[in-house]
């Protein structure tokens, strides 16, 4: 098997990370792979923000926590996130973005950075609570925020799991 191949089957969502800061150089390129995704058009109306202070990290936390009622919710307690937002008139945004943090992922796995995808922004954007820390975050008013990326470096070992789902082939 390549080593790409290899890549993809041995990517793992991480949910403990240890503290150890994501260099600056390492996150730049961790988000070129996010930028070098497909886009709809090739329109490229997102926009990636990487917030690399664990107090705005768990400032954002608190205030999602907050708006969702879920108590001391802290994104796995990342050292980074990239926050891909795209704008709200794109009819390929989402998935434009999905595409970009697949990228994400996988750069972040081939630097033995751990990540996991974090979801609950994409319908509160505009919440009273979480519109000033995206702002704060220069996070544009007309983008949502339909996923982002929790990064770290892994706590525990990764623990190799067989991965099943049905395939058929039609000849």
């Amino acid at each position: 098997m390549n080593n790409f191949i290899d890549l993809i089957l041995s990517r793992r969502s991480i949910r403990k990370f240890n503290n150890t800061p994501i260099s600056k150089n390492d996150l730049e390129l961790i988000v070129k792979a996010g930028l070098a995704a497909p886009s709809g058009k090739n329109k490229r109306t997102w926009k990636f923000t990487v917030v690399s202070s664990t107090s705005k990290i768990q400032m954002l936390a608190d205030a999602i926590g907050e708006v969702l009622s879920r108590k001391n919710y802290n994104f796995y307690k990342p050292t980074a996130l990239i926050i891909p937002s795209n704008s709200r008139e794109s009819p390929w945004g989402r998935d434009d973005n999905a595409c970009a943090l697949q990228n994400i992922f996988l750069a972040a796995h081939s630097l033995q950075i751990g990540s996991v995808w974090i979801n609950q922004l994409r319908d509160i954007c505009d919440h009273e609570i979480i519109r000033p820390i995206l702002d704060s975050f220069e996070i544009p008013k007309e983008h949502i925020v339909y996923g982002l990326a929790a990064l770290g470096y892994i706590e525990e070992p990764l623990k190799i799991i067989e991965r099943t789902g049905l395939i058929h082939f039609v000849e």
